[in-house]
């Protein structure tokens, strides 16, 4: 079963979309909501184990963003960041009649939910970022101040995803060939040799995952900059893309939530030195003509996210940083009886 017992499934219409949705309600006198927001190439199936061992007097909700899990396959307008899919969160809420909420962003979805932040203030009681992507977006940024490197953001959005990636999630492979949906998440999802019981429920998660122009990965167009495209408008990969998307106004919000950041030390993903980061593929010599370091240095993701928060910090709201050893791109997965602890001393901020 990839519905864990204690969980329920339902579907909520809004007047933007038709979401699926997961639910451990309450057992007892109801005292938060908190609700999860899953990153890109999976689903709220990744929530589960977290959603069951939250306190009884918790009720939790995990949101399927569009074209993933059982959500609307409906196209994403990259040109606005990652605001679709904040703002259909914003809708699923209000359907559910919740007001005021706990939220808590996995990778891209720490984007959503920063989105989330600078467009419904008041809807946030506090902020979990679970590795998150970079208030700059991914990709194409310099330095811990994030400059764009060029104008069009090259080698960013669409045009990095791996073809073979692509059709085999387009075909439900469920085998262990490299590029596998199934080995992607062995190696970068989280640390090897991590593994869990339910691993075969991850990979359906990923095969969730809608393919095409208007969703993973989104388009691409030429550019004269190396690697020699740039991001379209639409899809996953482009709203983050750092031309769409840019969530360091948080610093400046007058209502500021506390804010809980936590990331593995061994992340390959969303890193310093991140393998899905096209220039320091560049740097090693993965991808041939890189410019150089002058030209086209690694994204610093991590020092990027932290000089965002220590501003938000300096201007009056709470950050906690918790990094945590041995641990890649799935903190709550691989390490969770310390997530579950940090969470609970956040619900209480």
């Amino acid at each position: 079963m990839t519905i864990f017992d204690g969980i329920t499934e339902r579907s909520v219409l809004t007047p933007r979309l038709r979401a699926g949705v997961l639910e451990r309600p309450a057992t007892a006198a109801e005292t938060a909501t908190v609700v999860f927001v899953h990153g890109n190439v999976s689903s709220s199936l990744f929530w589960q184990p977290l959603m069951l061992a939250l306190p009884a007097s918790v009720r939790a909700l995990a949101i399927d963003l569009r074209g993933f899990g059982t959500s609307a396959i409906l196209p994403v307008d990259a040109t606005r960041g990652l605001a679709d899919y904040s703002d259909d969160v914003a809708a699923v809420l209000a359907e559910l009649g919740v007001d005021r909420a706990h939220l808590v962003g996995w990778s891209m979805g720490g984007g959503v939910t920063m989105q989330l932040l600078l467009d419904h203030p008041g809807l946030i009681s506090t902020l979990t970022l679970v590795a998150p992507v970079s208030p700059y977006g991914f990709g194409g940024t310099g330095g811990a101040d994030g400059h764009r490197l060029t104008l069009d953001d090259a080698g960013t959005g669409g045009g990095g995803a791996n073809p073979d990636f692509i059709a085999r999630l387009q075909s439900g492979d469920r085998g262990s060939d490299p590029t596998s949906p199934r080995t992607v998440y062995q190696t970068t999802y989280v640390k090897p040799p991590f593994t869990s019981e339910h691993d075969d429920i991850w990979v359906e998660s990923m095969l969730t995952t809608a393919t095409g122009i208007g969703n993973y990965p989104g388009d691409s167009i030429h550019s004269e900059n190396w690697p020699g495209f740039a991001p379209g408008g639409n899809g996953v990969l482009n709203t983050m893309s750092p031309g769409h998307f840019n969530t360091t106004g948080i610093v400046d919000l007058a209502e500021k939530p506390a804010i809980l950041w936590i990331h593995g030390s061994d992340d390959v993903i969303v890193s310093d030195t991140s393998f899905f980061d096209l220039n320091f593929l560049g740097q090693l010599g993965v991808i041939p003509g890189w410019p150089g370091a002058e030209v086209a240095p690694p994204q610093p993701m991590i020092q990027q996210t932290r000089a965002v928060l220590d501003a938000y910090r300096a201007a009056g709201g709470e950050v906690t940083e918790l990094e945590l050893a041995d641990c890649g791109h799935s903190p709550h997965l691989e390490h969770p009886a310390a997530f579950l602890e940090a969470l609970l001393a956040q619900l209480e901020r």
